[in-house]
């Protein structure tokens, strides 16, 4: 079958989403939503993206532009299986009664909610969860990379408990307005949310995590420690996550030794926008003292989400019944690597 996906909202997310969907055999974009005429709007008209309001009340402002408009939120909606809800934090919730309205199946974001939908969504660690759900919610860019890393483990050699730091970009690269600006700022939400979040996919997990906020765009940073319940090395650690789905082992004697080195990396694959999908791990810092393990990890807040939407969808429609079959789909057709350092 060919999955018809429209996408309300073409930001950050959105935008990849997009361009990931038009990359898959079996999926079509019906269109992408806009509120006003800017650059996004028209960047979707020269991608050749059918472009809708966002809103019934945005439709003026965009059809009296020089854009060609399909229509309102409604009329994509018409037309589509999926709706993948890429729009602002907070406005998912608003855009609910739209989709049940019109017994159409959706997909949100992290920014949400868990219980806006049916299910949390993680490829790795419950794609069959969803599968043939009205609805469920791909969770956070840190929270997927938790999952990412912690579930293998877990699955393999029982976690015992997990406490994990997650060092914040202040902003995304096109958010000049938003900071913070030469400070470090401590989230006073102790333990932070990722922890519940990441038991909404994981719930026997013990897991406690704390959050700051530092002055850079391009990416998040995990300081991880954990126990286990089974007697473990390192290399086992290592030759486990070196078989995970989407994770990228990555090497500090070739020289990537920051995030920023990560991201010349993407530059350097000519990946769009810069974008690492994959979720990459200091092979160095898989370590352990005592009882703990320690683990440090990159995470791209802007792209690390798109594949598992990709996945989403397959879920909800039931295109695939087996989460390993969709990501190897998604991840052929995306071009994600094993190993970031493979250039």
């Amino acid at each position: 079958m060919i999955c018809k996906v429209g996408i309300n909202g073409f930001g950050t997310i959105g935008k990849r989403v997009a361009d990931a969907v038009q990359a898959q055999k079996d999926m079509v974009l019906t269109g992408v939503t806009k509120t006003k005429p800017d650059y996004g709007a028209v960047m979707a008209i020269n991608k050749n993206y059918p472009l809708f309001s966002a809103t019934q009340d945005h439709y003026e402002k965009l059809n009296n532009s020089d854009l060609e408009v399909q229509g309102d939120i409604n009329n994509l909606i018409d037309i589509s299986d999926v709706i993948i809800d890429c729009s602002p934090s907070g406005f998912g919730i608003k855009n609910k009664k739209k989709y049940k309205n019109k017994d159409v199946k959706a997909i949100y974001q992290g920014g949400e909610p868990s219980d806006i939908a049916d299910t949390s969504f993680n490829s790795t660690a419950n794609f069959e969860e969803s599968l043939g759900k009205d609805s469920t919610r791909v969770v956070s860019c840190n929270t997927t990379a938790l999952c990412r890393t912690l579930y293998p483990i877990h699955s393999q050699f029982n976690l015992k408990k997990v406490r994990a730091t997650m060092i914040r970009r202040g902003a995304d690269p096109n958010q000049d307005s938003r900071g913070p600006i030469d400070s470090i700022i401590p989230k006073m939400e102790v333990p932070s949310h990722h922890g519940p979040d990441l038991q909404t996919i994981i719930p026997d997990i013990d897991i406690d995590t704390t959050a700051v906020k530092v002055p850079t765009t391009i990416m998040h940073m995990h300081l991880i420690n954990f126990e286990l319940n089974k007697e473990t090395s390192p290399d086992q650690i290592i030759n486990l996550l070196e078989d995970s789905p989407r994770v990228a082992l990555i090497d500090d004697k070739l020289g990537i030794n920051s995030t920023s080195q990560i991201i010349e990396i993407a530059r350097d694959l000519y990946r769009p926008r810069n974008d690492i999908w994959e979720t990459p791990v200091w092979r160095e810092s898989i370590k352990k003292s005592g009882d703990e393990f320690y683990l440090f990890q990159a995470v791209h807040q802007e792209s690390d989400v798109v594949p598992e939407n990709i996945d989403a969808i397959r879920a909800l429609m039931e295109m695939e019944k087996s989460g390993e079959k969709s990501i190897k789909i998604t991840d052929g057709s995306m071009g994600l690597l094993d190993k970031l350092y493979e250039l």
